[in-house]
């Protein structure tokens, strides 16, 4: 198993919060990629106004939204920052291209379908201003529809297991725990999610940004585990919280959001694992994905194994064709990162029963 990620003491937070109030705040640039999505902008831009935090712009980058977005913006919110982007880029991209043109020292990347609250901005900036190697966080995510559990993209914190298989403290494959408060420390973790990540600009740029060629889905982790290859820490801060709807865009169980990231998984692991890992751990990784969409096609979702078969195929195609983004930082073997769960994340959950993550993290090690 790696190494179990540090932690924050609450005193800590207090302190930090403290002392930043006696000076001026670094300046956030809340960015949200909209694409077609002016009812999520209509309905949660007031909590972002809302917020309470002192040194704030808000720029909303549109993805050539073929709905109304722009002008109601325009309309009603003046003070937001709008960037028309020519083409649909998608997430990875539509954020890199959208950034070139923001110069706040703090991004954070907001999906348009979360709900903010009250002062959730300042325990994260607390907390990354506290050591140069901090340059990520997320808050805690909860699901907006039922905000008792914690929601899919991120729950309070992401890890990922030894063969690649993405899960979070409070979700586990597709099982959403109620938070509970059981969870309500802040730890050093493998990835932050997309949705809401707080990142310092210097490394964002370091790391090269989000790979493009993924388009969208698990872009995140791959950024996540380029900065852990160049030394730097990703961070939950539980004490803040938010909360999202999911699924916007492409809601779950569609053909191209399972295209999406079984082909980049696939890509991430090529690109970051330590070459006398990466031998075997893709072969291994593949078989998985077979049995996976073999599963499907016997229980009648078709549509499912195309998608992975198409993702393979991809890869490959990636391989040999694909553009490449330059990685900066060693490769490391996956027990010298954090949040590494060392074994195989499968065979906890659909064999042995277990359904949260301290059940896989802590049962596993005994």
């Amino acid at each position: 198993m790696g190494r179990l990620p540090a932690f924050l003491p609450q005193e800590a937070y207090f302190r930090s919060s403290f002392e930043m109030n006696q000076q001026q705040q670094p300046l956030v640039a809340i960015v949200i990629l909209n694409w077609n999505g002016r009812h999520y902008l209509e309905q949660f831009l007031p909590s972002v106004f809302a917020s309470g935090y002192p040194n704030l712009e808000v720029v909303v980058a549109d993805n050539a939204s073929s709905d109304d977005s722009v002008l109601f913006l325009r309309q009603h919110y003046p003070q937001v920052q709008v960037l028309e982007l020519a083409q649909n880029f998608g997430f990875a991209k539509g954020y890199n291209e959208a950034l070139k043109h923001v110069a706040a020292p703090y991004y954070m990347l907001l999906n348009s379908d979360v709900a903010v609250t009250p002062g959730w901005l300042q325990p994260m900036v607390a907390l990354l201003e506290q050591q140069a190697n901090y340059v990520a966080c997320q808050p805690k995510i909860l699901a907006y529809k039922n905000q008792q559990k914690f929601e899919y993209a991120g729950a309070a914190g992401g890890w990922i297991d030894a063969y690649g298989y993405p899960f979070a403290r409070g979700r586990v494959f597709d099982i959403c725990e109620v938070d509970e408060g059981q969870y309500s420390d802040a730890q050093q973790v493998f990835w932050a999610s997309g949705a809401a990540l707080l990142i310092k600009r210097e490394a964002y740029h370091a790391a090269g940004g989000f790979d493009p060629y993924f388009f969208a889905h698990q872009e995140e982790i791959d950024l996540c585990w380029r900065l852990q290859r160049m030394g730097k820490q990703i961070w939950c801060c539980p004490q803040s919280v938010v909360y999202h709807v999911g699924g916007g865009t492409l809601p779950r169980g569609n053909s191209r959001k399972t295209f999406l990231n079984f082909r980049n998984n696939q890509i991430m692991l090529a690109k970051n694992l330590a070459w006398s890992e990466l031998w075997w751990k893709i072969p291994y990784r593949q078989a998985l994905d077979a049995l996976s969409a073999w599963k499907g096609l016997l229980t009648g979702d078709g549509g499912y194994f195309i998608a992975i078969v198409k993702a393979h195929i991809a890869f490959v195609g990636w391989l040999f064709t694909g553009e490449r983004q330059r990685v900066k930082g060693p490769r490391k073997k996956m027990r010298q990162l954090t949040g590494v769960f060392g074994r195989n994340l499968v065979w906890q959950h659909f064999v042995l029963g277990r359904r949260r993550f301290t059940d896989v993290v802590q049962k596993s090690n005994k």
